[in-house]
């Protein structure tokens, strides 16, 4: 029998070889740059949270200026002191919100501002729940008269998933018509629904100690940015195991191989 050249079996080796590197490059070009774009993604975030951190400390804005804002998202997260009234009958109980893990309420109420014919709706501070009797509100102290409020500037109240009911939907328990108890509040519907003269593109987030029965430890924006590095590690892990797998596979392995078939032709 005339044995095959040597040649012949090289060259689909040397086929696979290529094929293997080919795929490893791309693949690894792929991950590397996932990897990157989620690095990106969170120094965007670190960049946001740091403007955030910024406009916190800025001086506050008197009632005037907070009034003879046109555009007020250039103003989101900037202090501000107020002075009117609350409008204590329309408080609304934001269910399902919770503070340092506690589930509880967000308490919402809209303020007159003095001297002009607009009102904007305040997150006072959190309240915990009845859990024997979820209806069954806490005590919160509503100062009457003119008051001030110092507080920040912020979009409207963020909303919860609510089955079977659109995001931007307001909302209250079913069966409880008008209640204070929402699960979500969205402002073009209370204004429409109160006939408040409500802003309804921003929100006052009230800071400072705690009082009146609610605590403002707000939580930070969610920004995710663990989300983001937390891929990335995930990108760059797998192009590691590219690299480790392609090493043994391309040349490692098929040194031992040759090795071990020499060891064993040497040993007959």
């Amino acid at each position: 029998m005339t044995p095959k050249p040597l040649h012949s079996a090289k060259v689909p080796r040397r086929g696979r070889f290529l094929l293997v590197t080919l795929a490893a490059v791309l693949t690894l070009a792929a991950t590397v740059s996932l990897g990157r774009w989620q690095l990106s993604r969170a120094a965007q975030k670190e960049a946001l949270q740091a403007e955030i951190e910024a406009q916190k400390q800025k001086p506050p804005l008197d009632q005037a200026e907070f009034l003879a804002l046109e555009a007020p998202a250039g103003a989101l997260h900037r202090p501000v002191r107020l002075r009117g009234l609350w409008l204590t009958p329309q408080t609304v109980y934001l269910d399902n919100r919770q503070m340092h893990g506690v589930p509880g309420f967000y308490v919402l109420t809209p303020f007159a501002l003095e001297g002009s014919d607009q009102a904007v709706m305040v997150q006072r501070g959190w309240i915990q729940r009845n859990f024997n009797d979820r209806t069954q509100l806490g005590t919160v102290e509503t100062p009457v008269g003119i008051v001030e409020v110092t507080g920040l500037i912020e979009p409207p109240p963020g909303h919860l998933f609510e089955l079977g009911k659109p995001a931007g939907a307001a909302s209250a328990p079913e069966g409880e018509g008008s209640s204070p108890i929402r699960q979500n509040l969205d402002l073009e519907a209370f204004r429409a629904e109160t006939k408040l003269p409500l802003r309804t593109d921003v929100s006052l987030q009230q800071i400072g100690p705690a009082s009146g029965g609610v605590q403002r430890d707000w939580p930070a924006p969610a920004l995710g940015l663990e989300k983001h590095y937390g891929y990335a590690f995930q990108w760059f892990g797998l192009s590691a195991l590219v690299v480790i797998l392609y090493v043994w596979f391309q040349f490692i392995a098929p040194f031992r191989r040759s090795r071990r078939r020499t060891y064993d032709a040497s040993s007959l």
